[in-house]
């Protein structure tokens, strides 16, 4: 059975598995990590290493895949909304590379999720424009289109009353202001009749945290496109960082 490794690094959590690539699924416990306040470049790769040490992979060599909040561009790290800004410019696949003492692929975390999910999830078999979001302490999205990724796609990032979506919409704001679903499902609804307007998507696909709680909040939103929760929840990064490391 083929395996590979996933981590995910998140605003809140760094999280990691072993994966069954025949089936996109975890063959290990899902192993999760606060992430360090502040989320500085050194403190992050400890946590990682603490983290691929509890799971018990930490000289394995099976193919490792790293998923991160940020742009990332031939390595390097473009973006830092929900981590220290040391990381805008930084070579952050060879500082992981050089720290862990082996090759990695690394990637936006959003971008693994929605591979997760097209190749064994939600969206296995769509065709057309799948966009996935992922939902937590920021936003992240992934475009997919016919299955096929384009990558760094940042529709958290779009502009909203002078400032990121996100800080208005995703679910760290429902927590942060005490909304309860049905307000928040009205942020909710600004951004994906926007986001729909802009790109006609074939499907939406949730991810991210509070997709453990898809009845919650999908049905009190009014598209015109299909939006349904992520099969893989939270772990959906894990996996589809650990598909792209084994390609």
């Amino acid at each position: 059975m083929a395996k590979a490794i996933g981590v995910d690094i998140g605003g809140t959590g760094i999280k990691a598995g072993i994966v069954d690539l025949e089936h996109g699924t975890l063959d290990s416990d899902r192993i999760r990590i606060p992430t360090p306040k502040g989320a500085k470049p050194a403190d992050v790769l400890a946590t990682v290493k603490e983290v691929l040490t509890t799971l018990g992979v930490q000289d394995s060599t099976l193919p490792l895949g790293v998923a991160f909040p940020a742009i990332v561009k031939h390595g390097r790290t473009l973006s830092a909304a929900n981590v220290a800004k040391d990381w805008i410019g930084f070579e952050a696949e060879r500082f992981f590379e050089d720290g862990l003492g082996r090759q990695i692929t690394f990637v936006n975390d959003a971008d693994a999720a929605g591979v997760a999910e097209s190749r064994h999830g939600a969206a296995r078999d769509a065709r057309g424009l799948t966009i996935l979001t992922t939902l937590g302490t920021g936003i992240g999205s992934a475009f997919l289109y016919d299955g096929v990724l384009v990558p760094n796609t940042e529709l958290g990032h779009l502009d909203f009353r002078g400032e990121s979506i996100e800080k208005w919409a995703a679910y760290s704001a429902m927590e942060r202001d005490e909304l309860d679903w049905e307000e928040w499902s009205a942020r909710l609804q600004d951004f994906f009749s926007h986001v729909e307007f802009l790109f006609s998507p074939d499907l939406f696909v949730v991810g991210g945290g509070v997709s453990k709680h898809p009845e919650k909040f999908l049905p009190l939103l009014d598209l015109n496109t299909p939006i349904v929760a992520a099969i893989h929840r939270n772990s959906s990064g894990i996996i589809g960082a650990a598909s792209l490391a084994a390609d």
